[in-house]
């Protein structure tokens, strides 16, 4: 899924949601999974933007709408939201973000500005060769992968904020 355009080249957001779940609700019924209601919101709140976002963070923005969720709901559903693949974890920051091209099983390399917080999954075929090179020639046996590069987006860089 490419992240949604406007006529004049800036993001659509609300459409970027809207893709997000439709992908989801696909990707779900292909895999015979429900996504329930607290499942898609919470997806939908990760979504809200394309920063990191931590699981505490989502328990509170769920508090003004569902009372009763804990923290154990919480993380229930990022494990379910993960094993779909609807969502990456960034280990580094201890935080999700929604996946793009959630149909499709990857491990991803992740560009993240460390002062606005956006983050942008790419795909680095040359790297990923790389690393499974480098792994073999030492018989080391790759279970999981997630780069995560830091820096400075193009609007941190010139004093705007990122929409």
């Amino acid at each position: 899924m490419e992240f949604a355009r406007q006529a004049k080249g800036r993001h659509n957001h609300k459409s970027c949601i809207a893709q997000a779940l439709a992908s989801a609700d696909q990707v779900c019924r292909s895999d015979g999974a429900r996504l329930t209601d607290l499942r898609r919101k919470v997806l939908e709140i990760v979504w809200r933007g394309h920063d990191a976002v931590k699981a505490y963070d989502i328990l509170e923005r769920l508090g003004g709408e569902r009372r009763s969720a804990k923290p154990p709901t919480v993380y229930r559903t990022l494990r379910f939201l993960l094993e779909q693949g609807l969502v990456h974890r960034l280990e580094s920051l201890n935080a999700f973000v929604g996946c793009p091209t959630p149909a499709g099983r990857h491990e991803s390399q992740f560009l993240i500005c460390e002062r606005c917080g956006w983050v942008r999954e790419f795909h680095a075929a040359k790297l990923d060769q790389a690393i499974a090179r480098q792994a073999k020639a030492v018989g080391f046996q790759v279970h999981k992968k997630t780069i995560e590069v830091f820096g400075l987006c193009t609007h941190c860089q010139t004093g705007r904020r990122a929409t």
